[in-house]
């Protein structure tokens, strides 16, 4: 069986591929910094901790980092440092496809169409925080390591994971834990990759971004959000609804606020 490096393997999402990819086909050399069973334990900013583990495997799924909005030394230090050794240690070993988690707030100050278009999965960034443009960093820094060293890389602009849409919001922007897994195989699997940015959602009926770019790469998702609408209570409509990124669009998101949160 193929071999991959899963990072952030202690995560929510780590947790979830880690129980689904090898029905897929895949061993997992999972790596975490914090402790747990079966995981390897180690930092992605140390160049020491992933010779450890990157050695020998074919390919590296990359997750680990600040999942959200922080002040700028953590952003800096997790998710630009820690995206750059991964990458690093992909180029050192000989590995040469990295799948890498990005996220829709890269371009979360982009408008939600109304049109009934749909938005392609590499529209210009737009980053909507410090985390978003820290995720702008690693698609850039993927596109490099793919035209320098011919990596093949897939950064995945990751919507709303959950076992189930938390909001009606939810309703479009919903990846569900199976779909996931779904998207990452296909990335791992598929022929056709050199450098692409995808769109981490599922075949939700209400959603406004674009699944082509996935669909090249093989994905087939097969869930939809629509199948819990009836059970979502109606929530008010806020202004940042109308874009990508939602609430990291609001006031409460800017620099010196959230360095000013407890």
């Amino acid at each position: 069986m193929p071999e991959i490096v899963l990072t952030g393997a202690s995560g929510r999402i780590g947790t979830s591929l880690r129980e689904r990819l090898p029905q897929l086909g895949w061993t997992i050399r999972a790596f975490d910094r914090t402790p747990a069973d079966g995981v390897v334990t180690g930092d992605v900013t140390s160049p020491a901790d992933l010779d450890g583990v990157v050695a020998g495997v074919d390919a590296i799924v990359h997750l680990a980092g600040q999942p959200s909005e922080a002040p700028w030394p953590v952003i800096r230090e997790a998710n630009l440092d820690g995206v750059f050794q991964v990458f690093e240690a992909a180029r050192r070993h000989g590995v040469r496809r990295v799948v890498w988690a990005s996220s829709n707030h890269a371009v979360g100050f982009t408008p939600v169409p109304t049109d009934g278009s749909q938005l392609p999965a590499d529209i210009a960034p737009r980053p909507d925080t410090l985390y978003g443009v820290s995720k702008v960093f690693g698609e850039a820094l993927g596109r490099y390591y793919a035209d320098r060293y011919g990596l093949q890389v897939a950064c995945l602009r990751i919507g709303t994971f959950d076992d189930r849409p938390p909001d009606r919001r939810a309703l479009s922007t919903w990846l569900s834990p199976d779909d996931c897994a779904r998207l990452v195989d296909a990335c791992l699997r598929s022929d056709a990759l050199s450098y692409s940015i995808v769109w981490g959602v599922s075949a939700n009926t209400r959603r406004t971004w674009s699944l082509a770019a996935g669909e090249a790469l093989g994905y087939v998702p097969q869930d939809d959000a629509e199948a819990y609408a009836d059970g979502l209570a109606d929530s008010p409509s806020y202004p940042s609804d109308a874009y990508v990124g939602g609430g990291f669009t609001s006031e409460g998101f800017g620099i010196d606020e959230v360095e000013a949160r407890p």
